[in-house]
Formats: C-alpha cells, structure tokens, sequence
C-alpha cells in the first residue's frame, strides 16, 4: 500500500526545537522541494524542521484521505491486528475484568479496528480529525468517535484502561503534549500501544531519501531509541518493542523479500514499529 501523502506548497511554517531532548541545534539530512528532514546532532531525532501550522496540516484530512482510508480500511485493520499480537496484546490485558475493558483508538479512521474490539466485549471510543472518516465509523459501525483532537476532546481523567494509536505520533506537530495527555487520561495501570515508521530500519537504511515514510505529512521519523527516549521522558516505561518489513514490495523479487523481511523481523530491523508501554512508576 502507498502511504498517503499531501504535497504541501508554499504554507506557513515555523522552527522547532527537539521534542525529545530540547536541542536547538540541526544537521541537514533530506532536503526535498517544499520540506526538509534534519537530524538533532543531541538525540540522533529525525523531523521536518521547519514545520506547516497544526491547521495547515488539519486540511490534508478531507474527502481525498477519506477516500484512501476507505480503499484500504481491511488492509490496515489486518495490520492492525498483526501488530497487537506482537505486542501480545491479549494476555497483557487479559487479566482486565469486564468492566473494566476500555480503549481509545486515537487516530482511528473509520473505526475498523474499535467495531472489531467491540465485539470482544471492550467500551470503545474513537477520535478522529477527519471529519469524513469519523461520520462514516458513527454510521457504519456505530462507534463513538470525537471528531477533533485528542487534546480537544476534553475526556475525564482516567477515562480508559488502553490508549491505542497506529501511524498517528509521526504526523503530529506536538507529541509532547500528545503523550500528556495520553497519560492523563489512562489509569494508573494503563497500557498505551502505538505504532510508527521505523528509520532504524533496514529499508531507511537501504533507500535514504527515497524512503517511503520520508513524506511530507511525517512531521517526526523516530528509531527505536528515540521513540523509547520520547517515552520514557513523559512518563512511560517500555515493556516491548517488535519491528514488521524488511524490503519494500516491489523492490526486490519474493524470493528476496520473503527471508529479508523475516531476518529484519527476527532482529528488530523492521521498517515498522509496535510499541507496549505503560505508566512510569
């Protein structure tokens, strides 16, 4: 599946300093025709910097991305699915009383993976800032899904037992504030599962500039270490860590990919990440 991606013009854009360790300082990696990629030479941290305004960003989630989360709702959600039985999802939250079994999907599109838990027995609660795609998971599948941020959703503290979020944390302008949140809207024995592009990865590695996840809706393009540092430093702790992909289709025959991408999987190499944390003591 190609990423989707919105080729921005010439919108406003602001400097940044490292979410991750505070640095001012950058080295130059990717320059591409309207963004750049550099490296916080502090934490090693890959982002566009500088960067568009959240309400430039806001207006790439219309019709047209609705349209790709639609096409490719069952392909993702199967990814999904792949990736929480990594994490070992299940018996992390087996020992949850009914109850007690409650998740927001931040970032949840249509709403497939929240219709699915749903029927597992889980209270569901989706956020979504395409308009669009959260109309179409309230109609279809019949999931609450607040249409905005994860910030402006204002839910109680303590609201859920599982903050679940794929492919959301790289396209935000404030992750710091994100993940604050996320914290204050877990129990204090709450999990949070989030997947991300992994650019200490074999494919980053093999294809440069020309990776598929160098696009300019991916604010951040985090490694293993500083997604871990990102965390660890607002209040997780790590409990696992697995990585998906090792060659890209299309680039090499199956006889190829097939062994690449199970060395990459079985050394952590992966061109995708899925993460377990849960709060810091």
């Amino acid at each position: 599946m190609k990423t989707f991606s919105k080729e921005p013009g010439n919108e406003p854009r602001r400097s940044i300093s490292c979410p991750v360790c505070g640095s001012t300082s950058t080295q130059e990696l990717w320059n591409y025709p309207h963004y750049t990629f550099v490296r916080c030479p502090g934490c090693s941290l890959v982002y566009q910097n500088p960067q568009p305004l959240p309400s430039n960003l806001f207006e790439r989630y219309d019709e047209e991305y609705f349209a790709y989360e639609k096409a490719n709702e069952e392909a993702y959600f199967n990814l999904m699915k792949l990736a929480l039985a990594d994490i070992d999802f299940e018996n992390a939250t087996a020992g949850l009383p009914e109850q007690r079994k409650s998740i927001v999907d931040i970032g949840c599109a249509t709403g497939r993976l929240l219709s699915s838990l749903k029927k597992s027995g889980w209270r569901v609660q989706g956020v979504e800032v395409c308009g669009p795609s959260a109309e179409y998971g309230i109609k279809t599948y019949g999931i609450p899904i607040h249409i905005g941020t994860l910030e402006d959703a204002g839910f109680p503290d303590a609201s859920f037992e599982v903050a679940h979020c794929s492919h959301l944390i790289e396209h935000l302008t404030d992750p710091v504030s994100f993940l604050a949140e996320v914290r204050r809207i877990i129990s204090a024995e709450g999990l949070f599962v989030l997947s991300s592009p992994n650019i200490s990865g074999f494919q980053a590695a093999l294809m440069g500039e020309r990776w598929r996840s160098a696009i300019p809706d991916h604010l951040f393009l985090y490694s293993k270490k500083t997604l871990t540092q990102l965390l660890e430093s607002n209040g997780f702790s790590v409990i696992r860590i697995k990585t998906w992909g090792g060659i890209g289709r299309g680039i090499a025959p199956n006889w190829v990919k097939k062994p690449a991408d199970a060395l990459a999987k079985k050394l952590g190499f992966g061109d995708v990440m899925v993460v377990l944390a849960r709060l810091s003591a």
